[in-house]
């Protein structure tokens, strides 16, 4: 039986999402943990994945169970009865050939920060950038991104994907009590795409990127930006299938 989940996650007590053999302290290493001492043997697949630090509102997994599990409400209760760091906000049946990954069409990012230092206490879930960016400038550098492109200069190398094209639907800025928020939507991301967009954005909206710049790197001209937002900021919000 396969079951899909939406979990939320504070990112900074793992070393990113995906199982990795230099350290059980992963968000799928601690879920399949819990599974294992339930005698239960399968492997999950998540949506995507999310770096070391970077949270999680609205990740998506899916995993099979073995038939016999079929009270998925003491399963999600146990999950969250026993994972600090990991809720589980649903638990479902699904069909056999759902796929949290390939079966997904958008996925939305939020990235939060403020023009404060933050307090001790905000420093795991919220970033920094100084006062006095141009907020005109970041929306303009925001939309340059929007639409089909080959951001093969956006995203970190060490995993190659078959394709480094991507559509990103949105891209928006905007403020909460005090905290200002990035909003990416797309069909897809690259490994730290999301992180290096802000990080260019924010650069250009403090007047030490040119436009031009911006620009070259995004059609594929020449690479100069490769600085990342801090992870601490970035959330995984929503999967839309």
């Amino acid at each position: 039986m396969r079951v899909k989940a939406t979990i939320a996650y504070d990112g900074s007590a793992f070393y990113g999402f995906q199982r990795q053999t230099s350290t059980p302290q992963t968000v799928t290493g601690y879920i399949e943990a819990v599974l294992n001492q339930l005698h239960i043997e399968t492997q999950i697949v998540g949506s995507g994945r999310t770096d070391r630090g970077v949270h999680a509102t609205g990740q998506v997994i899916h995993f099979d169970l073995p038939d016999y599990w079929q009270d998925l409400e003491k399963l999600q209760h146990i999950f969250n009865r026993r994972l600090d760091a990991i809720r589980f906000r649903s638990l479902k049946k699904v069909p056999d050939n759902f796929h949290a990954r390939f079966d997904a069409k958008k996925r939305l990012y939020r990235y939060l920060f403020k023009t404060q230092v933050p307090t001790v206490f905000e420093r795991k879930y919220l970033s920094y950038y100084p006062a006095g960016f141009d907020v005109h400038k970041l929306h303009e550098a925001l939309c340059l991104f929007e639409g089909e492109h080959d951001f093969r200069y956006f995203h970190k190398t060490g995993s190659e994907p078959h394709s480094t094209v991507r559509t990103l639907f949105t891209a928006r800025h905007y403020t909460r009590q005090h905290i200002h928020v990035i909003t990416f939507e797309a069909n897809g991301f690259l490994r730290s795409q999301v992180r290096m967009m802000v990080e260019s954005s924010m650069q250009y909206a403090l007047g030490m990127l040119s436009k031009e710049t911006l620009m070259q790197q995004l059609s594929g001209e020449c690479k100069s930006i490769t600085r990342l937002a801090p992870p601490a900021g970035l959330y995984l919000a929503k999967i839309s299938y």
